[in-house]
């Protein structure tokens, strides 16, 4: 099969979107910046792709509230489209600011009639998180996550807490497997994951979450940023791994199609 096509959406604001086209061409795909201007003006457009990536940044400045805006335009104007996507059998990713944009939009956890089934709001600390972080992978089902165990990630948001409308939906989640991936305390310590290991309080430790199908993913941690082994903040004391973390990600997303 020729190499999977992947269209990275931008608009005002994102800033990861080069690096997440590295991190895709590392893993063989081919990478297409697209304004999302392009995607309003044909939406066809994304007919010619295999995976969809939404990056990370701050679109439209992260104004009224993190991905609330380019969410809206997708809600309204592009529902069809990724639905379309969707159905299809394609691949969809969104990365810190691209998962808070795949909440607001309802592609990654369709709107319940009585409201909102779960959003990503402000950290518990009140401020902006750097830092790195473990994570465990809590989902069989997961295109993106298969192999995975654990990966060692940097995080970089600020409204990055997930919460669900209420425990029964928190628990239909979970069932499910569509928690996907979770913060795991650094020490090893099976005492719970207590901040900063946790860095915004989600509950349930939640780090991404995946759609019923296992195609569709949104995480808060950046993959892209980690896709290199001297990535890792101790390279130098540690010694180069093989891999790393993140770029197993990508590898999944474009093998998904190549071994068709």
């Amino acid at each position: 099969m020729p190499t999977p096509r992947v269209l990275i959406l931008r608009a005002p604001g994102t800033n990861c979107d080069h690096e997440t086209a590295h991190a895709f061409e590392l893993a063989g795909g081919a990478p297409e910046l697209v304004h999302i201007n392009q995607l309003l003006e044909d939406p066809s457009l994304p007919s010619g792709y295999q995976i969809l990536c939404l990056p990370g940044g701050f679109s439209y400045g992260d104004d009224i509230a993190a991905g609330r805006i380019l969410g809206n335009q997708i809600r309204h104007h592009l529902q069809q489209t990724l639905a379309d996507f969707k159905e299809a059998g394609k691949l969809v990713l969104g990365i810190c600011n691209g998962f808070q944009i795949l909440m607001n939009s309802g592609i990654l956890l369709p709107d319940a009639e009585s409201g909102t089934s779960a959003t990503l709001t402000w950290n518990d600390s009140g401020k902006f998180e750097d830092r790195w972080v473990n994570l465990a992978t809590g989902s069989e089902n997961c295109v993106f996550l298969q192999g995975i165990e654990t990966m060692y990630l940097p995080v970089a948001h600020a409204e990055g807490k997930f919460v669900t409308r209420d425990q029964t939906m928190l628990d239909t989640l979970n069932g499910a497997g569509q928690l996907a991936l979770r913060y795991a305390p650094l020490n090893g310590s099976t005492d719970g994951v207590p901040y900063p290991d946790n860095p915004n309080g989600s509950e349930l430790h939640v780090a991404g979450v995946c759609d019923p199908t296992g195609r569709v993913l949104g995480l808060m941690p950046h993959p892209e940023r980690h896709v290199d082994p001297t990535h890792h903040p101790r390279w130098t004391r540690e010694g180069l791994k093989e891999q790393a973390d993140g770029l197993k990600m990508f590898q999944n997303a474009v093998g998904f199609f190549a071994a068709d």
